[in-house]
């Protein structure tokens, strides 16, 4: 499934109130996912790694009660207490616990409780880990603990990646490569037993480093550290171009007719044009980029106008749009 279907699925679920566990292998965005739609409706968020606990944490601390002579029990601060009536629970990494921690979770995951305490009514629980095949320190999840939860599988997806990334202003060069080269969004697993692997957790690294404009005698063992050697170095030659491109205001200016021939080139300028775009960009710059684009080979044209149609820029109103769909037409999907 891929991640904005992951998204839309838990949604759906956790309205319910339906326990949720999201499978799949590491640094693709599971976690970012759930803070995601937290963040979005505007409701708490509690991530808790129940491998860092012990199994009688969950239940918390008993105290005697003076007045009635009994023992009680005090609930773990870390659980949600009602303060904000709706939220997510999200057990990251749930299948890193050891079972006997896992098995201390049973009750608060299928009846929403453990001894004394009860989940707030407008809390849902969300899981999330890596599975056994991703070489990473999990334990065999028992079957009770998995039939209370619906299982979802998370892949990886380039488009919605690139959705992402033109959003969160992520580096042009770098939606340029992986639109050239998309099989190095995420290599692990591939045969590549390196310490460092390609994943979009690990690109996003690659921009914080990209950005921070590091010496140029950096910057290879610096993205290899990230994402691998092979792919560092591929990614550093193609990036070597950018320096090239047309000046990107005098393209919406309408004063710039110049068009790169180098393939790379050419993507990291039609990433570069789209994410210069807003909602509050005038119709004479749109009118002025697209006849730019008229100039382009046709798949670099028809990338950068799919781009601004999946933000929702709208185009179909410019004095160059009818010439634009009549050259490229056939080509759009």
């Amino acid at each position: 499934m891929y991640p904005q279907n992951a998204k839309r699925s838990l949604e759906h679920l956790c309205q319910r109130k339906v326990p949720v566990f999201l499978w799949g292998p590491p640094g693709i965005g599971k976690s970012s996912i759930v803070a995601q739609i937290a963040k979005e409706q505007d409701i708490g968020f509690i991530d808790l790694r129940l491998s860092l606990l012990d199994p009688t944490d969950l239940r918390g601390i008993p105290f005697f009660n003076t007045v009635k002579e009994t023992a009680l029990w005090a609930p773990p601060s870390f659980l949600p207490d009602g303060k904000q009536e709706k939220g997510i629970l999200f057990l990251d990494e749930l299948n890193t616990a050891a079972p006997m921690v896992q098995a201390s979770a049973y009750q608060l995951i299928l009846d929403r409780k453990i001894g004394e305490y009860t989940l707030p009514e407008g809390w849902s629980i969300v899981a999330a880990g890596n599975r056994e095949s991703d070489r990473g320190v999990v334990f065999r999840m028992a079957a009770p603990l998995a039939n209370r939860f619906v299982h979802l599988e998370m892949e990886v997806s380039v488009e919605d990646w690139k959705s992402w990334a033109i959003k969160t202003q992520v580096h042009p060069a770098i939606i340029a490569y992986i639109s050239h080269r998309p099989d190095t969004l995420f290599n692990f697993g591939n045969g590549n037993e390196s310490r460092s692997f390609a994943t979009p957790r690990t690109w996003q690294y690659v921009n914080e480093i990209v950005s921070s404009k590091p010496e140029a005698d950096l910057l290879l063992p610096m993205i290899s550290g990230a994402i691998g050697e092979d792919v560092a170095a591929s990614f550093l030659g193609f990036m070597s171009v950018a320096g090239d491109l047309p000046d990107l205001d005098a393209i919406l200016d309408g004063t710039c007719k110049e068009v790169p021939s180098e393939p790379s080139a050419l993507h990291i300028l039609s990433s570069a044009l789209s994410m210069r775009i807003n909602e509050s960009t005038s119709s004479k710059k749109l009118n002025n980029l697209l006849e730019y684009s008229l100039n382009l080979p046709g798949e670099f044209s028809v990338m950068l106008i799919q781009d601004l149609r999946d933000r929702n820029i709208e185009l179909d109103h410019l004095q160059s749009w009818t010439l634009w769909m009549k050259k490229f037409n056939t080509l759009l999907h």
